[in-house]
């Protein structure tokens, strides 16, 4: 991350500067309940307990600080000319008569659902699919903070990404960045400047933004529907399958109508079968 010109640190105390640390103070409780600081040399004998105030803000504030800075530098290649900015519809055009690469840096997860026909993927940033002691809680958290309903995994930075494409793409050759929606693919610009690449394009808005004339297409998915997931999308309930649906009909709305009456049924029969269970455990006690 540090590339992307992003210092984040996992949460971890040991990376957090001092002043951002857990404050931990050994206390004895008292009779009466109350914690008394051995820091002022109060002692009770019934038990220790351990008081933890955990300072996060100011690592929360520096986070976004870093994210604006870095995104205000990343859009300023596009306002100063270094990146040329292209429509969905643009970049087509400039597949189709000018044979400009397309570098897709997408996640697997988005790219397996749809992808332009003839593109280079090599992703930025990747699914982290490491279970350690670093990762594990990383994961935990952000599936318990959205990643349930939005589908979104926990990604991991491809530190071999410039010589990935360093490997495919001269530095002199024109070359097309897309993703999703575009934050991730103009980040991938901002590296591929400073290595030395001169002619890029940026795909404005990414293939979220794309119509399904824009871009040749392969894959299962549409272009727009290929960042969703979780049970968001297995319920209809995003921004972007509600925007089909007006163009689809009845049709496919019936479909997650379906499902969500599914869930409410599947959820009334275990409620049902776990009540019959209590009941036959509570016969099998009482025989």
């Amino acid at each position: 991350m540090e590339t992307l010109g992003l210092h984040f640190s996992p949460l971890n105390a040991s990376h957090f500067p001092l002043r951002q640390r857990a404050r931990i103070y050994p206390c004895f409780v008292t009779a009466s309940g109350s914690c008394a600081s051995s820091r002022i040399g109060t002692r009770r004998n019934f038990g220790f307990c351990v008081k933890m105030q955990v300072v996060e803000e100011e690592y929360e504030v520096k986070q976004a600080k870093d994210m604006a800075a870095a995104r205000k530098r990343w859009e300023a290649l596009v306002r100063d000319g270094k990146v040329q900015a292209l429509s969905p519809r643009e970049a087509g055009y400039a597949i189709q008569l000018s044979n400009k690469p397309l570098l897709d840096v997408r996640p697997s997860t988005e790219r397996n659902k749809a992808f332009v026909k003839g593109s280079t993927w090599i992703p930025i940033f990747e699914v982290d699919n490491r279970l350690d002691a670093g990762v594990l809680p990383r994961k935990i958290t952000e599936f318990l903070m959205g990643g349930w309903w939005t589908g979104v995994p926990t990604l991991t930075y491809n530190q071999g990404f410039l010589s990935q494409v360093e490997e495919k793409f001269s530095k002199d050759e024109e070359l097309i960045v897309a993703c999703q929606k575009g934050f991730r693919s103009l980040a991938a610009c901002d590296l591929l400047y400073n290595a030395g690449y001169k002619n890029l394009f940026w795909v404005l808005g990414g293939l979220e933004s794309a119509e399904e004339e824009d871009l040749r297409r392969d894959g299962p998915q549409p272009f727009k529907l290929a960042g969703i997931g979780g049970i968001s999308e297995f319920l209809g309930l995003t921004d972007q399958q509600r925007a089909v649906a007006t163009k689809e009909g009845w049709g496919y709305r019936l479909v997650f109508t379906a499902r969500l009456m599914g869930l409410f049924l599947a959820a009334d029969a275990l409620f049902i079968a776990s009540q019959q269970l209590s009941h036959y455990l509570q016969d099998m006690k009482s025989h």
